[in-house]
Formats: structure tokens, sequence, C-alpha cells
């Protein structure tokens, strides 16, 4: 089987990439190479997808297609100039497709207009509508959640990993009730090769079933083998404090402001675990996210609070 990622060297897509090759799948990865490198053991192709005709320097036909773009015009070329040589197409897409955050919908957004800025992270959701309805509804729409693991530079869920590994008292938000959801990377990546393999086509929602932030951190705890001491802080604390939502600076990650996001990590995937994904267990992710930051140098600096913000914080809960 011959398969082309347009991507390939960048935690998703790669791993896409590695579980192909292991696969036996003759792979062949499209793209920049200004993220990272492909995985050893395949055919890497330097394309440039702003430009027309980018896709030039790839030969041939493909059994499988799969892409993880953002940019419509990107996707709108790939699809022209790949046409009549490729086999099952999957895109990856996202569940920021969906237009209201207050609860769970199958509304989408309306398709990023062609005139709009396909860079502004603001248009995300609607850019990746448009994506979709590029690639039309015989290709294989994985519209993934939080994606999590080993090499995720995002810092949302290696945060936690790294919190509860430094031990002492951690500042948890909201409250142990409130619903998460995400996904393993190696998880996702099975999961879209096999529905890939098997022809599946439309939209399926990738990321676990939801599940308690409390049951969460436990289950980070048991694989760190640690006993963390949680001090939970409600919503009106975080937002008094100005401890930001989700990602980034100052934040704590996948904690969002309820209601506005009450149907955010609260989606039915019933679907598509009942088409073949499968979701290992919290601890056995953390293990090994572990062990990927102590083997890989890297440090927690894009999401979460400081030592010295956390600190200040539970100072004003004592």
């Amino acid at each position: 089987m011959r398969t082309l990622v347009l991507g390939g060297t960048r935690f998703l897509s790669r791993e896409i990439a590695r579980q192909a090759r292991d696969r036996g799948h003759e792979v062949v990865c499209a793209a920049r190479g200004l993220a990272g490198d492909p995985p050893p053991g395949v055919e890497f192709v330097r394309v440039d997808r702003a430009e027309d005709g980018g896709l030039a320097p790839v030969k041939g036909a493909f059994d499988l297609v799969v892409d993880v773009a953002r940019h419509p015009s990107q996707v709108r070329r790939a699809v022209t100039e790949l046409a009549g040589r490729a086999g099952h197409w999957t895109f990856v897409s996202t569940c920021s497709v969906y237009a209201d955050a207050t609860r769970v919908t199958q509304v989408l957004h309306h398709p990023l207009p062609g005139d709009a800025d396909e860079g502004d992270p603001e248009n995300y959701g609607p850019a990746k509508v448009a994506c979709e309805q590029i690639v039309g509804a015989d290709a294989l729409h994985v519209r993934a959640g939080l994606i999590v693991g080993p090499e995720d530079l995002s810092d949302r869920f290696t945060y936690w990993v790294e919190r509860l590994a430094r031990g002492g008292p951690v500042l948890a938000p909201g409250s142990p009730g409130d619903l998460v959801q995400f996904v393993d990377v190696r998880d996702l990546a099975a999961w879209t090769l096999d529905a890939a393999q098997a022809g599946l086509t439309g939209p399926y929602d990738g990321i676990s079933m939801p599940f308690g932030r409390g049951e969460m951190l436990a289950r980070i705890a048991e694989g760190l083998e640690v006993e963390p001491e949680l001090v939970w802080a409600g919503q009106e604390f975080l937002t008094e404090h100005k401890v930001e939502p989700w990602m980034g600076p100052r934040s704590l990650p996948l904690w969002l402001p309820l209601p506005e996001y009450a149907g955010f990590m609260t989606r039915d995937t019933s679907a598509t675990v009942a088409a073949g994904l499968r979701i290992r267990p919290v601890a056995d992710t953390a293990r090994d996210t572990l062990a990927w930051l102590r083997d890989s140098g890297h440090t927690v600096t894009r999401s979460g609070l400081t030592a010295e913000e956390e600190a200040g914080l539970l100072r004003l809960l004592a």
C-alpha cells in the first residue's frame, strides 16, 4: 500500500507516517521540512503548498492520502494537483468546527470565505470547515479533539504530567467532576490508518469519551506513581486572579470557563469508539509522556503556571 502524508514532520502527522511505515506501507511525506524531520524509513519530498504547482515534486499514485492542513487554499491545491492519483482521502479536521461551545451540537461554523485571513487563529474552526467541504463527503473527516502524549509541544496535558511529577501541593482548577476529553496521539494515528484502510468516509470525532478532571489527575498520578496533594480552586477565584484557561502563559491547562464552554469537552464519541478507536489508559499516556520529557529535555513553558505563580495562588487559598 502506498500512502502519502501531507506533512509527516510533526506530532500527529509524524506519528501517522511512523505507524504506516511499521504496517509495511510505502510512505511518502510531503512538507516544507521546517517543523521537523519525518520518521526514519520513509521518503521525504520537499514541497511548498503555498504556491500553485507546489506538489509537482510528488510523483505517482497513492492508495491513501492523509492531510492535516488548516489552510483551505492548501487543501484546494492538493485536491486539484493530486486529482486522479489519490485513492482514499483522509482529512484531519478538528472539533473546533462546531459553532456553539456552550452545548454539544452538530451545527458547524460557516466555512471561511475565500478572501479571509487563513492564518488568523480566530478563523481556525471556519477554515477547517472550508477544508472539509473542499475534500468532500467521500473523504474521511477526523475531527480531532485535544491530542496529547509524547512529542506534544503545546504543554497542555504535559503541564499536568510535569507538575504532578514535581510534587508538593498542586493547584487544580474548577471541580473534580468537570469533564475533560483528549486522545493519545498514538491511538488517534492508529485509528486514522485503520479507518482509512477500511474506507470509512464522513465525519468522526477523534477523541475519548468525557470523564472527570479529578479522575484525569488521579490516573496521571497513578502512571507517575505519586500521591499528589490537590488544592481545588473555583472558577471565580481563578478569574479574579487572572489565571488563563486552556493553554498559554499563566494558565491552568484543560480548564475552561463554564457555562461558556460547557459543550467543548463533553462530546459523545461512542460512534468513533464503535468504529474501532481504542483509548489507552491515561496512566500509560502519562508515564510515556514523562519518559519523553526526560529523554528529550523538553521544558514545559508554553502552557501552565510557573512555580512562583502557583505558590502565590496557593498562599491566597491557605
